[in-house]
Order: structure tokens, then C-alpha cells, then sequence
């Protein structure tokens, strides 16, 4: 093989740090999202009233959130695998200790370091996966990466509450302690490689609340984050309402649509940029979400969650992957933490605010608002799309 020929050889996307990263990621989010329908039932089997759910469910976010700023910081001191494998054993071990709460305040005081973990684990998993994508097809790489995020918060939720119908608490804690034991043994198989720009020291490293390079893709991303909330909390509640049948069908419709349409969004991205995947992603997101707010029969309920499928899931890595390319290798941290922080807070204020609405008006009247959501994203990225023409 000749030089010439060696040099003009592209790196291959799915070396085997790429697909470790994949699945290990991937059963971090199936276990927090085994958690989500699950742990208040805990809560009021340890006599907790519903305002204190609604803490031990936001003291998680809380934490989370706090702790992602610093996450470029520690990165200056302690090797990014390191601290992954941190955040993931922080993670494990809270999971199994859940059972050994004897009150609301000692899960309380597990769930705030449990979102700790999370945190500091979900921010290192998208940095280091970008790190082990050629940059030529990150967006096609983050596409993949982001499959397992999507089946985890699909089947998560289904996969909780059939261990907790079948069995009991301790064997669904234990049983997420293990999931998350083989995410760590998987993670340790990652290889991180030496680059010239993630070095740190030789940067002005400092504590960032936000990362102002990325703060229009998280705008966006907050959007998006409200009208998820929806889907994620209201959507049982809403399909018994109207009488629809297969609730898991309908999330397991949505993490098919979505790794369909990965398939080829994040190659589009790659080629062309990201306006070409996030205006027709959010047309599909708007038209799911439209056909949801309108549905009298499984067939429309199905149909919304294809659209919203495609549109979701494309959607969520394209932005990622955006504001991983606005920014330097060493800065990834800071990126992904605002990324995160704004969906989540998308998410939590996005419960509130929606579940207001709920009890004032309908559930039916949340996936309206949810589609008002989806226009103003819209018409943000075009304005901004028309400013940067210009």
C-alpha cells in the first residue's frame, strides 16, 4: 500500500471505543428512565404525599443541572475517562442504595447525589463519543450515538414498570444497579486519543455557567425540551382519557421512527448543514404533535407518534452535534453542559407549566401548547437562518 493511498483513508466511524460509548450510554438513560414512572410509587409506599414526588423528582434535575458547569473544570485536573467512570459508579451505586431509604429524606438526600452522577456521566458520554467521531461525519456519528438515548427513553419506562408488576422495588433497584455495573465494565474499554487541542492548560479554563457560543442551539433545544415534557409526562394520563389502547406501542413507535430516520439525517447533516435537517425536523415534530392534539382513534395516535418519531429524533442529535462544531475540542465540556441544562430545564419547567395547563384546561389542550412550541422554533431559525445570510 502506498503512502498516498494509506493518507486518503478515511477513519472508520465504528471502531470499538465508538460502539462502547454507544451502548454503555445507552443503559445509563434506560436506567434513569426505568426510574422516572416508577420511583414515585416508592414515594408513597414510604407514606410521601404528592408534593414530596414532585421534589425527589426534581431534586435529581436540581443536581444535575448544578453540577455540569464544572464540568470543564475538572477536566483541567482529572482525565475525562476517569471522571465518566465516576459518574457512572455514582450512578450504580445510588441506584441499589434506593431501597435502603427508610424516608423521604434519606432518598432525598440519595436522589440529589444520583443526579450528581448523572450529570457529570451524560455530559463526559456525548464529549468523549464526539472525541471518537472523525469530524467529518459527527453528524451522522452523534446521529448513532443518539439511538440508544432514543430506545432507552422509549422502552425505559416499559421496561420499569413490567420488573415492578412482576417482581417487586428491591428487584427493580438491584436490577438497575446491574445495568449500570455492565455500563461501567463497558466503559472501561473506551480509548481516548491524545489530541493537540483538548489540552487544557495551555487554555484560559474558568467556571462557565453557559456557554455563550452554543446559547442559540440551546434556545432551541429548550423548545424542544417543553414539548418532550408532554409527551413524557402527560401522555398515559392523556391516551386513558381519550380511550386509546398500547401505550407502550406508541413509545416504541416513536424509538423505531427514530432510528429510521438517524439513519439518514445525520449523513444530511454532514453533507449540506444543519438547516436541512432541523426545518423538516421540526415540520414532522409540529405535524406529530398536531395530530396528537386532534386524535379520536389508535390510527391517529399511532400516526402522530411515526411524525414526532422522525421529527424528535432527529432533531435532539442535529443540535447536539451544532454546538459540538461551534465551539473548540477543549471547550466540548462547556457546550454539552449548557445543552443538557437547557433541555432538562425545558423538560422540568416544562412539567410545570404544562401540568397546569392540564388541570385547568385538558391534556389534550398540553399537546396544542406543545405545537406553539414548535412554531416559535421555527421561527427563531429562520429569522436567524435570514440573519446570518445577511
Amino acid at each position: 500500500m502506498t503512502t498516498s493511498s494509506i493518507s486518503q483513508k478515511q477513519p472508520s466511524l465504528w471502531s470499538l471505543s465508538f460502539i462502547f460509548i454507544t451502548l454503555s450510554n445507552a443503559l445509563l438513560f434506560m436506567v434513569f428512565e426505568m426510574m422516572l414512572p416508577t420511583l414515585p410509587l416508592f414515594v408513597t409506599k414510604l407514606g410521601g404525599e404528592a408534593n414530596q414526588v414532585g421534589l425527589i423528582t426534581g431534586a435529581f434535575m436540581f443536581s444535575a443541572i448544578l453540577i455540569r458547569p464544572f464540568t470543564g473544570l475538572l477536566t483541567h485536573k482529572f482525565n475525562k475517562k476517569y471522571l465518566l467512570l465516576i459518574g457512572i459508579g455514582i450512578s450504580a451505586i445510588c441506584t441499589g442504595a434506593y431501597y435502603l431509604s427508610t424516608d423521604i429524606y434519606i432518598l432525598l438526600i440519595i436522589r440529589l447525589i444520583h443526579g450528581t452522577g448523572f450529570g457529570i456521566a451524560s455530559t463526559f458520554f456525548a464529549t468523549i463519543a464526539a472525541e471518537n467521531i472523525p469530524s467529518d461525519r459527527r453528524g451522522e456519528g452523534m446521529g448513532y450515538f443518539g439511538v440508544g438515548e432514543t430506545v432507552a427513553i422509549s422502552l425505559g419506562p416499559l421496561l420499569g414498570i413490567t420488573i415492578l408488576q412482576s417482581s417487586n422495588f428491591i428487584t427493580l433497584f438491584i436490577g438497575g444497579m446491574v445495568l449500570l455495573f455492565v455500563s461501567l465494565i463497558m466503559a472501561l474499554f473506551l480509548k481516548k486519543e491524545p489530541s493537540e487541542i483538548k489540552k487544557r492548560e495551555n487554555q484560559n479554563v474558568r467556571f462557565k455557567l453557559l456557554e455563550k457560543k452554543v446559547l442559540f442551539p440551546s434556545l432551541l433545544i429548550f423548545l424542544v425540551g417543553i414539548a418532550a415534557s408532554g409527551i413524557m409526562s402527560f401522555i398515559s394520563l392523556y391516551a386513558i382519557e381519550q380511550g386509546f389502547q398500547y401505550i407502550g406501542w406508541f413509545f416504541f413507535i416513536i424509538a423505531l421512527a427514530s432510528f429510521m430516520v438517524r439513519l439518514v439525517t445525520g449523513k444530511v447533516f454532514d453533507k449540506f448543514g444543519h438547516a436541512y435537517v432541523l426545518i423538516p425536523s421540526a415540520i414532522f415534530s409540529t405535524i406529530g404533535l398536531f395530530i396528537l392534539y386532534g386524535a379520536s382513534t389508535n390510527f391517529s395516535f399511532f400516526s402522530a407518534a411515526i411524525f414526532y418519531g422522525m421529527g424528535f429524533g432527529a432533531i435532539f442529535p442535529a443540535i447536539q452535534t451544532w454546538c459540538l462544531n461551534l465551539v473548540a475540542e477543549y471547550e466540548h465540556e462547556d457546550a454539552m453542559s449548557s445543552f443538557f441544562n437547557f433541555f432538562d430545564l425545558g423538560i422540568g419547567g416544562g412539567s410545570l407549566l404544562l401540568g397546569i395547563i392540564a388541570t385547568v384546561v385538558s391534556y389534550q389542550f398540553v399537546y396544542l401548547v406543545s405545537v406553539f412550541m414548535y412554531v416559535a422554533f421555527l421561527l427563531m431559525y429562520i429569522s436567524y437562518i435570514k440573519l446570518r445570510r445577511k
